[in-house]
């Protein structure tokens, strides 16, 4: 029998599959170990991400948060803890995992210097995230061993310096992103040489100002370039046309300047250019019209001028802004052929002739603003032929015609201005009733005919200004359904019929404008609806009856007119209450003696041509009749009544001073600024530990319950040495809160003083602070993103009041979060007044010294620190911040800032997202601002375009410069006019 013999291919194959498995079970096994020890040695996991990250019998972390494994090779092939909470330096120890090729630890509290060395072990990755992070030093050295890495993103980053030679030299890296960080030297030359890459963003650094590296044209690969605002100068290079993959460029809010060079038509492939804010001059180049790709063209905010090439009309544009440059001559015809365009922005030029006819017939056009220039003629029929129109807007041009009948079919409108022009003709009746419509400005042309009742229909109007045209007719009682009407101004018109009553219902309405029209009959009394109102005016109409006296109980009415009307009886006593900056019933038929606090020189004017008015003090007015001359019986009693009512009076001061037995009382002065129904005795007694709810700047402050139930809260300042500098906060308290009312400033309701007191009594407000709720226990309270849009919004309405409806102006001067009450719907009043100043005293007070500086660390403006005056743009800055807390929920000196940083800084340097793709324009990285939002929002209430806008005006407030920063009146109106503009879903 021959010898078995065995083939042994079986065995060694047998035995190669064990070597195999064994092999991936011990680098499996090997990089739970290292994933494990960096858990346990490099990095800190409060928020406990990464609990699943523990030892298992498979020795597998394939399946752990954050990592990724081949499938095939079962090896550990990406890292990624984005947003995971993690904090302690660079974790080099990943990187000890061979088959890694993606780590990821981008919008963390990782941070300090990365070292060279340790970056080494880091060599075999493709991409390498470390933004959204608190590293600080130079950017990292990579030595030449990086040879496969593709993706490189360290912005937001606090890094510092120059670019290191370092990164000129990846050969395979198709994209690096480094905005949002502090580097400070120049844009090299060298990043010219990174022939793979794809997109580059250096967006928001403060570079040293300098030209564009015309080097940069050498990258024939490069999609997106996104440089914006980052100090380059000078001449646009003509290299850029080299740049033929090119698909977004982004020099935004930059400084370069000259002509756009011709060498621009090389872009064949580039879709979006954005220019914006530039210092650029000369005529749009020919070459425009050969990107035949271009969707998206912003050349707004430069100097360029000329007129518009007809052949760019011939793009493939969806979007063409060219505001505020000195541009001329007429629009193209072509335009209107354009089947792409949604968005046309030239306003600020000076564009003249007419718009296209088919302008809108052959698109989508969604949005028109053509607004300060000199265009005449009827406005297109077809400007919403798709019914897609959203924001009409063309004020102040020579607009003349009617309005197109085909305007009444646009149910997509919600933003229409068209004011200052010479529009004519009946508004379409069914214009009057677009549902969508929230802001509608007609003022300043020449329709005529009647307001339809089918304004009714228009349930989200928020502002109807129909001013300076020739309407007639009554006022429909359909105004009445406006529920959300704010403001409504109807003046200088030719409005007939009397007011309608229903008119009061109207809560929300702030500002009600009337004057120069026909109305007669009676003003409507019941007013208690009216708490917001503020401004009311029906002058020169034909109104009789009485003034009714319920307009003394308006909490906020601040200017109020009545003059030349028909109206009778006596001024009531209760206007006397308010707070008026403005006040005229004169020219009527008003008689009477003038109230007291009306008796003043300073109200003469607004009291004349009342023929039967009497006053013992004005001598314009004639004097009010003298009482028959009283018996001698009458007199003698008179006097025995004045003697026991003097010996009373000598006795109760006594009292007071002196006391009953040991116990001593003081002598108080008290001023009241509202109704009450309490005095002094009512509140000092409790002004003790057990009602102490908290201290401030200028001194402590109380809760006190009332014998009536009310609530109040009471300040009781600081005494001893510094008397002088507490008189003076009593006394700016009681000045500016004493004269001033509005919805969103805290009331003032009593002063009380004495030799070694000030106290001062205020309506208690049950939420406390903004800053209390904000950075407190109760933040689940402001979880909700339109509470705190609301607050912003309140606010600044309320600081506005002080800027601009105050005579003379009031500067707040320490406007903070503190200082910002939310009452039980967290409506915010702006409290605190006791550094507050008029802009006549400061102006006269400059060039004194201040016993302190006026502020509060954190909320300061830069300009204060080298000049040591305050001006209105000094709480414009303060209030930047403000809304930078609200959407951060950070405070101005967050520890996490580091040293010398503060939340202005970090904002600053937090301006722009880098997505790995997309267009890379703002409206794709909403989602990249989760770093910068406060974590605890409700993320479902968050609008990220509100939340970004919210962000623009906040960096707008902090300007380093004052004379960059926006009124608070235009704060308002930029927070407001974008809730406008949105569209309700």
């Amino acid at each position: 029998m021959p010898p078995l013999i065995l083939n042994p291919l079986p065995f060694l194959l047998l035995a190669l599959l064990c070597l195999s498995c064994f092999s991936l079970g011990f680098s499996l096994y090997r990089d739970t170990q290292i994933l494990l020890r960096v858990k346990n040695s490099q990095i800190v996991d409060k928020n406990d991400s990464l609990k699943d990250w523990v030892p298992n019998g498979y020795h597998n972390p394939c399946n752990w948060t954050g990592i990724n494994c081949d499938a095939r090779n079962q090896s550990v092939v990406s890292v990624d803890l984005t947003s995971t909470g993690i904090q302690g330096g660079f974790p080099f120890g990943f990187c000890r995992i061979r088959t890694l090729q993606n780590l990821t630890l981008a919008q963390n509290s990782l941070g300090d210097i990365i070292l060279p060395r340790p970056l080494a072990l880091c060599s075999h990755l493709r991409l390498l995230d470390l933004s959204g992070n608190l590293f600080v030093g130079g950017l990292p050295e990579f030595l030449s061993d990086f040879s496969e890495l593709r993706l490189l993103n360290l912005s937001y980053n606090n890094f510092t310096g120059d670019i290191p030679a370092s990164f000129g030299r990846f050969p395979r890296l198709s994209v690096l992103c480094l905005y949002s960080n502090l580097l400070n030297g120049t844009i090299p030359p060298f990043l010219g040489n990174l022939s793979e890459l794809t997109r580059l963003d250096l967006s928001y650094n403060p570079f040293k100002p300098g030209p564009l590296p015309s080097e940069l044209g050498n990258l024939s690969k490069l999609e997106v370039m996104i440089i914006r605002n980052a100090n380059i100068a000078g001449d646009l290079p003509d290299s850029i046309g080299k740049l033929v993959s090119l698909k977004n460029l982004d020099l935004s809010t930059n400084s370069l300047s000259g002509k756009i060079p011709d060498g621009i038509s090389g872009l064949r492939n580039v879709e979006q250019i954005e220019l914006y804010e530039n210092l650029l001059s000369g005529e749009l180049p020919q070459g425009l019209s050969n990107l035949s790709s271009l969707r998206r063209l912003d050349l707004s905010l430069n100097s360029l001028t000329g007129k518009l090439p007809d052949n760019i009309c011939a793009l493939l544009l969806t979007s063409l802004h060219l505001n505020d440059n000195f541009l001329e001559g007429e629009i193209p015809a072509s335009l209107a052929s354009n089947p792409n365009l949604e968005e046309l922005h030239l306003f600020n030029n000076s564009f003249t002739g007419k718009l296209p006819e088919d302008l809108g017939r052959n698109s989508e056009l969604m949005a028109l603003d053509v607004s300060t220039n000199d265009f005449i003629d009827e406005l297109p029929r077809y400007l919403c032929q798709r019914n897609k129109l959203q924001r009409l807007i063309t004020f102040k041009n020579r607009f003349s015609g009617a309005l197109p009948e085909q305007f009444g079919e646009c149910h997509s409108l919600y933003y229409v201005r068209i004011e200052d022009n010479q529009l004519s003709g009946n508004v379409p009746p069914k214009f009057w009733g677009l549902p969508r419509l929230q802001l509608l400005r007609m003022d300043n042309n020449r329709f005529e005919g009647m307001l339809s009742p089918s304004i009714s229909d228009v349930w989200e109007l928020e502002k109807l200004i129909l001013s300076r045209n020739r309407f007639s007719g009554h006022l429909p009682v359909e105004i009445c359904e406006l529920h959300k009407l704010e403001a409504l101004d109807i003046s200088l018109n030719r409005f007939t019929g009397e007011v309608p009553s229903c008119i009061t219902g109207l809560r929300k309405l702030q500002t009600l404008r009337m004057q120069e029209n026909m109305f007669t009959g009676d003003i409507p009394s019941k007013m208690s609806s009216w708490a917001d109102l503020t401004e009311l005016n029906l002058s020169h109409n034909r109104l009789s009856g009485t003034i009714p006296p319920e307009l003394g109980s308006l909490p906020d009415l601040t200017y109020l007119d009545l003059a030349v009307n028909l109206l009778t009886g006596e001024i009531p006593a209760e206007l006397t209450k308010l707070k008026l900056n403005q006040f005229n019933v004169s020219f009527n038929k008003l008689y009477g003696k003038v109230p007291a606090a009306f008796d003043h020189q300073l109200y003469l004017s607004s009291l004349l041509g009342n023929t039967d008015l009497c006053s013992p003090d004005l001598k314009s007015l004639p004097p009010c009749s003298k009482s028959r001359p009283l018996s001698l019986i009458a007199v003698i009693i008179l006097a025995a009544c004045a003697v026991l009512l003097v010996g009373s009076l000598l006795w109760f001061i006594k009292s007071k001073s002196f006391g009953f037995g040991d116990k001593y009382k003081r002598a108080y002065k008290t001023s009241t600024f509202q109704r009450i129904e309490f005095n002094e005795e009512d509140i000092v007694p409790f002004l003790t530990s057990e009602n102490h709810i908290g201290s401030g700047s200028s001194g402590r402050v109380y809760r006190v319950k009332l014998k009536t139930g009310e609530t109040v809260a009471v300040k009781k300042l600081w005494g001893g040495t510094e008397k002088e500098e507490t008189e003076s906060v009593f006394k700016s308290e009681v000045e500016t809160l004493g004269q001033i009312r509005h919805a969103n400033i805290v009331k003032l309701l009593f002063s009380c003083s004495a030799d070694d007191l000030r106290i001062l009594v205020y309506e208690y407000v049950e939420n406390g602070s903004l800053a209390d709720v904000l950075h407190g226990e109760k933040c689940e309270q402001l979880m909700d993103w339109s509470k705190r849009f609301s607050i912003a919004v309140g606010a600044a309405q309320g600081l506005a009041y002080l800027h601009h409806d105050c005579v003379p102006p009031i500067l707040h001067r320490d406007v903070k979060s503190n200082n910002i009450l939310l009452d039980q719907e967290f409506r915010p009043l702006v409290a605190d007044f006791g550094l507050a100043k008029t802009l006549q005293r400061v102006v006269t007070e400059g060039a004194a010294p201040m016993s302190r500086i006026a502020g509060s660390h954190g909320y300061i403006a830069p300009e204060y620190a080298y000049t040591l005056k305050v001006t209105e743009k000094s709480d414009v800055y303060s209030f930047g911040v403000v809304l930078m807390e609200l959407v951060t929920g950070k405070r101005p000196n967050d520890p996490s800032f580091g040293e010398n940083n503060d939340l202005v800084k970090w904002i600053t340097e937090s301006a722009l997202s880098c997505p790995e793709g997309g267009s890379g324009n703002v409206e794709g990285g909403w989602n990249n601002l989760a770093h910068v939002i406060d974590p605890r929002l409700d993320r479902s209430t968050c609008d990220y375009q509100e939340v970004d806008m919210v962000l623009n005006v906040a960096l707008l407030c902090t300007s380093g410069f004052p004379i960059n920063r926006p009124s608070m009146r235009r704060v308002v109106e930029l927070l407001k006019e974008y809730k406008v503009s949105r569209p309700k879903t």
